[in-house]
């Protein structure tokens, strides 16, 4: 087994700089659930009807993108000791930038007007290349000694050839441009979906789970394949454009499905099986799993069976929404403890995390959201009477963790006032 990472907390940034990238997150989700429950039902679930491309960036763009580059700003000074540069500066513009560049995409989609492609094109995508390039520039520090600093040492090159990649689709599209190569959009999904989100979840789920949830590590052998079981082949789709024609696809596949299995056993495993979020990430690999196997299956399955829709709730809701709840349930009641116990003196006792947010309140939230995933499966069996209830579910289940994490705040303010207060009598008195 490898050895449990050191976590430099000394080195951590001010919680405001990383709450402000994660907090917006489940109002982005409620927006993306509104929009599927009143939006325009035409064309559902074929995954290029103009809301399901709206809803996929509202959901990559606008509300998960945000949450990883405050988690990197996080992990790369804890995990590796590498600050972030220019992390105070970038920091406060992030959550902005994102839901900013997808909306001018959702308008785009929904709209058909080039408008929207040329602001997210033109301006978005720089704007956004800026925090990937100061993670690249970190990740060169990195010294990579197991799974989760391999990941941090390489995650921003594939942040920015997904924005790359994207910046291009959105500029030929805002010039009024067909598609040129279906292989060029299909590399950007690969690349966003496989070398960005897969790859970072892995990463990250390489320290947290072992930390909050008590699973075993993975052997050393097995942390030695990130990134490189999803990046080298990801790498060969791009002689696809010079002619090449290699089976990359498959192979990244065949990745997905090795890493998930490898979270699967662990995650079976581990000693904290009754909370609440545990269920969350069991479900986020069984569906990876099902990503890589129906990906595989694709050209032995029936061709009326909606597998895009499948594939991009599986992979971005179940893949990557029900993680990321499940970390922002941890990692924001971690950071106020932590917060508190730096502040305050030694002597002055903080209540434990545990008691900062209610298991039964986040039970029901996790029973909400994966409700909420079974409705977003079953909506092809009637796409225009099941997107109103299978929206409104989502927007439910974002909506109460974004109020489980305003009462973490609020009891944070709260419980600072009284503390100090507290520290400052025991100070005159002992005067």
């Amino acid at each position: 087994m490898s050895a449990a990472p050191a976590l430099a907390f000394e080195r951590a940034p001010q919680p405001g700089l990383v709450f402000g990238c994660l907090l917006p997150a489940p109002w982005v989700g409620v927006a993306a659930g509104l929009l599927l429950a009143f939006g325009p039902p035409d064309g559902l679930p074929d995954r290029f009807a103009p809301l399901s491309l709206s809803l996929v960036h509202l959901l990559a763009l606008g509300m998960l993108l945000p949450v990883m580059l405050g988690a990197l700003f996080q992990l790369l000074p804890v995990l590796a000791g590498v600050p972030v540069p220019l992390a105070r500066w970038l920091a406060p513009g992030v959550a902005l930038c994102c839901v900013g560049t997808a909306s001018a995409l959702a308008a785009g989609f929904l709209q058909g007007s080039a408008l929207g492609f040329r602001w997210a094109g033109w301006l978005g995508a720089p704007l956004l290349g800026l925090p990937a390039l100061a993670i690249c520039r970190a990740g060169w520090r990195v010294v990579a000694v197991n799974a989760s600093t391999r990941m941090l040492r390489h995650i921003g090159i594939a942040l920015l050839l997904t924005l790359l990649l994207g910046g291009l689709l959105a500029s030929l599209f805002g010039a009024g441009l067909a598609l040129p190569l279906p292989w060029l959009l299909d590399w950007h999904i690969a690349w966003g979906l496989g070398g960005w989100l897969a790859t970072l979840l892995a990463g990250v789920a390489a320290t947290v789970l072992p930390m909050f949830w008590q699973t075993p590590r993975l052997p050393a052998a097995a942390e030695r394949l990130l990134p490189w079981l999803l990046y080298i082949p990801l790498a060969l789709g791009g002689l696809e454009g010079a002619g090449l024609l290699l089976p990359w696809r498959q192979m990244a596949l065949a990745g997905l499905g090795l890493l998930a299995s490898l979270g699967l056993f662990g995650v079976l495993r581990a000693a904290r099986k009754h909370d609440p979020a545990w269920l969350l990430w069991l479900c986020a690999l069984l569906s990876w799993w099902l990503v890589a196997a129906l990906g595989l299956a694709r050209d032995y399955l029936p061709a009326q069976w909606p597998l895009g829709w499948w594939l991009g709730v599986l992979a971005l809701v179940g893949g990557a929404v029900l993680p990321v709840n499940a970390m922002l349930g941890k990692i924001i009641p971690f950071l106020v403890w932590l917060h508190l116990r730096r502040r305050l003196p030694a002597r002055v006792r903080v209540p434990p995390m545990q008691s900062l947010l209610r298991p039964a309140w986040q039970r029901a939230q996790v029973a909400s959201l994966l409700l909420a995933l079974a409705a977003l499966l079953a909506l092809p069996l009637q796409p225009a009477a099941l997107a109103l209830p299978a929206g409104l579910l989502f927007a439910l289940s974002q909506a109460g963790l974004g109020g489980l994490l305003l009462s973490v705040g609020w009891r944070f303010i709260r419980l600072q006032r009284s503390l100090s207060i507290g520290a400052v009598g025991q100070n005159e008195a002992r005067r």
